[in-house]
């Protein structure tokens, strides 16, 4: 089992990358290859991805269910806190488990606006009904989806005992996650760069997360009882 500082640091290591990414993107091979003349970098390497994948409104409409669920998967885990606020009456009396993961997605809403304010790419392509570029980086299918099946990966143990159910949801959060990683891609609707910069996010903030659920963090001891660790 990774130990907890290791889990830190390689939260920190795969931050830098994301940043060094970003800086990269605005220094590296920058060329007008966006529409509307938006600039790009990584220019040769996103234009080839892009050229070869066109836009596919079948993994579009599939990698916008999985956002949905996404979004639903999440919702299990406010409706948990929610009820357990209701019947114990304090904040501070809901598993951390919940607390740390509602804090884990007020930060990725917060990065979804801040890179909509803060355009690092434009899409490649206009999508059926859009009359503006939407920003591009990072992925925010990819960073929701990566992060939150990825998050409720690292919750699932701590509050199901059975190992079929586990391995079930398990099976079902992989696949989720990488259908949308590789259905964005597959859509047109991104820079091969705007995935990286996903994924790298991604990685950070689930190893902080699994980090500090490794400090603080309750787990199931028997049957119906959340016992601190």
């Amino acid at each position: 089992m990774m130990k907890t500082s290791v889990k830190y640091v390689l939260s920190g290591v795969f931050m830098a990358l994301f940043l060094l990414l970003i800086v990269l993107t605005k220094c590296v091979d920058v060329d007008s290859i966006g529409p509307n003349g938006t600039k790009v970098g990584f220019a040769g390497l996103n234009r080839a991805v892009a050229k070869s994948l066109v836009y596919n409104k079948t993994w579009y409409q599939i990698t916008e269910l999985l956002g949905y669920a996404a979004l639903g998967c999440a919702g299990v885990f406010a409706v948990m806190g929610l009820i357990q606020l209701v019947q114990r009456h304090s904040l501070f009396k809901v598993d951390m488990n919940l607390l740390l993961a509602g804090g884990l997605y007020l930060i990725v809403i917060s990065l979804y606006v801040f890179f909509n304010k803060v355009a690092v790419n434009y899409r490649p392509v206009l999508t059926p009904g859009e009359k503006e570029l939407e920003a591009s980086f990072p992925s925010s299918h990819t960073m929701l989806a990566c992060v939150v099946f990825g998050s409720a990966f690292l919750l699932i143990p701590r509050y199901i005992r059975t190992d079929g159910l586990k391995w079930i949801l398990f099976t079902i959060l992989a696949l989720a996650m990488m259908l949308t990683v590789v259905g964005r891609i597959l859509a047109g609707v991104h820079w091969l760069t705007d995935i990286f910069g996903g994924v790298l996010i991604s990685v950070s903030l689930l190893m902080l997360f699994s980090g500090l659920l490794d400090r603080f963090g309750t787990t199931l001891k028997n049957e119906g009882d959340i016992v601190e660790m």
